[in-house]
């Protein structure tokens, strides 16, 4: 079954919204950050090996706003063609990341990192400049719609120096599974779409849009409850 992430994108007003996160203006890595397969909503799963317990009690220093890769954020977009956007970085260590090492939202132009990355020096500045280049491929495509991990987010990535980047890891790391009790299908390909929570707004298969309406949201393609019950992954 195809992923729901992959195949559907939603309009919330005038504003266009990604489900399941990063890939586009005010998407939030992208999620998107990037995960191992199988893992539901999330960014950058299954990239830092398990430590013990006593070590993933997250240091004072690391709370909050990081001042030093903030800058460095900034020198690198500058250095990309991207100066406009790059007095806004934020750049925070958040202790709400538990199963994914880090995020990217464009809209709030924050990059949030997991404090387990601090015992992993070379995981720490892949991940960073990983989730740098979401910001920066989507700054260059301005309030076109691109795919989280895809071609322009590898040019990106090359472009800082992570040429080689890749989108999965499987290093191990505690993974939650959660009950998609909603299905949603496309009347059109009729393929299906399991969620975790209800859909509150208007989403449509992307698939069908770009095969079909030039990649624009399309209400004929819009995804339909057809269960709710409880299942696993």
């Amino acid at each position: 079954m195809l992923l729901l992430r992959q195949l559907e994108f939603a309009f919330r007003n005038t504003d266009t919204l990604s489900v399941a996160g990063v890939g586009h203006p005010g998407a939030a890595a992208s999620g998107r950050g990037y995960k191992t397969p199988g893992v539901s909503p999330g960014g950058l799963a299954g990239r830092i090996p398990a430590v013990p317990a006593a070590e993933t009690e997250m240091p004072q220093l690391l709370r909050g706003a990081d001042s030093a890769l903030e800058e460095k954020a900034r020198t690198l977009l500058r250095a990309n063609g991207a100066g406009r956007i790059a007095t806004e970085i934020r750049v925070e260590w958040s202790s709400r990341l538990k199963t994914c090492a880090g995020r990217a939202d464009y809209r709030q132009r924050l990059i949030s990192l997991n404090p387990q990355l601090i015992h992993h020096p070379v995981e720490l500045d892949r991940t960073f400049r990983h989730e740098l280049a979401h910001l920066l491929a989507q700054f260059r495509a301005g309030r076109h719609r691109i795919l989280p991990h895809g071609v322009k987010w590898r040019r990106a990535c090359h472009n800082l120096e992570i040429g080689d980047e890749k989108r999965c890891h499987n290093l191990p790391l505690p993974v939650k599974n959660y009950r998609r009790r909603f299905v949603y299908r496309c009347p059109n390909c009729r393929r299906n779409f399991p969620r975790v929570h209800r859909v509150r707004r208007a989403v449509a298969c992307l698939a069908c849009c770009r095969a079909h309406n030039h990649g624009e949201f399309a209400a004929r393609f819009r995804l339909q409850l057809v269960e709710e019950a409880c299942c696993s992954l």
